[in-house]
């Protein structure tokens, strides 16, 4: 079921988006060499409880952690441990926070130290492509219309949309409809209507788009080794504009 959000609803999800993101910048400090991703995962949940939330990955469909720490060819859903970080690295953070019932998910890549410019061009032109397809999310598109957008962005640049994962509908529950890929022809899938809560993710691969997951049974890696690239905002659809609600007012 598609839900269409009352706007009391949209300003409960505006607040744990805000909290998300919030958080995920604050930990960019931890962003040098040497940090574990372990450390990094236990300084969000402490954010995230110090103001009220709950990490929504914890336990979900077996999670085992806070977050979701990916390093360079990790595309998704890297489980902190004690992995050190290391010069030169992309290293994209995941996370969801649900407070007071309603659920706000955000995703970055930051940057290790100094990163080589192919990467620092990868990441640029992920977040991009984020921006392309929420300029899609407007009342009388549709799925389609975000999905061509952020797909045609990233092959312009030479990279490849990583198919098997897509964004998603998001409120009371982490995941809900609508799927929305990364890939697609305009004018087809759901039609949007004001007050529809999308998470808009692209996922992006420097080589060739196929993936393969770890014997952890989750942590979702390019196949060729090649480094990736996330970035997510959870949105709501509006008239003429979408409005970004895991961004402050006057956010540039």
């Amino acid at each position: 079921m598609i839900f269409v959000r009352e706007d009391w609803e949209v300003e409960k999800i505006r607040q744990s988006a805000l909290l998300a993101w919030e958080v995920l910048s604050s930990l960019e400090p931890l962003m040098v060499p040497g940090t574990t991703t372990k450390e990094i995962d236990q300084e969000a949940a402490r954010l995230i409880r110090e103001r009220g939330g709950r990490p929504t990955f914890l336990g979900y469909r077996g999670y085992p952690a806070n977050i979701c720490v990916s390093i360079d060819d990790e595309v998704v859903h890297g489980i902190p441990g004690d992995r050190k970080l290391e010069e030169g690295q992309l290293v994209s953070v995941d996370l969801g926070v649900t407070y007071d019932g309603y659920v706000g998910d955000v995703a970055r890549t930051f940057l290790v130290g100094e990163v080589p410019p192919e990467k620092v061009a990868l990441v640029l032109e992920t977040e991009r492509a984020l921006w392309k397809g929420i300029e899609q999310a407007v009342e009388g598109n549709r799925v389609g219309d975000i999905s061509s957008a952020i797909q045609r962005h990233v092959e312009s640049c030479g990279y490849s949309v990583v198919r098997e994962l897509t964004g998603h509908g998001v409120g009371r529950e982490l995941h809900e409809d609508p799927q929305v890929p990364n890939f697609g022809r305009p004018h087809t899938g759901p039609r949007l209507w004001e007050g529809m809560v999308l998470a808009i993710e692209p996922m992006v691969a420097m080589g060739a788009p196929d993936v393969v997951i770890d014997p952890d049974g989750w942590t979702v890696r390019t196949k060729d080794g090649l480094p990736s690239a996330h970035f997510e905002h959870t949105v709501v659809v509006r008239r003429g504009r979408a409005e970004v609600l895991s961004l402050p007012e006057g956010y540039a």
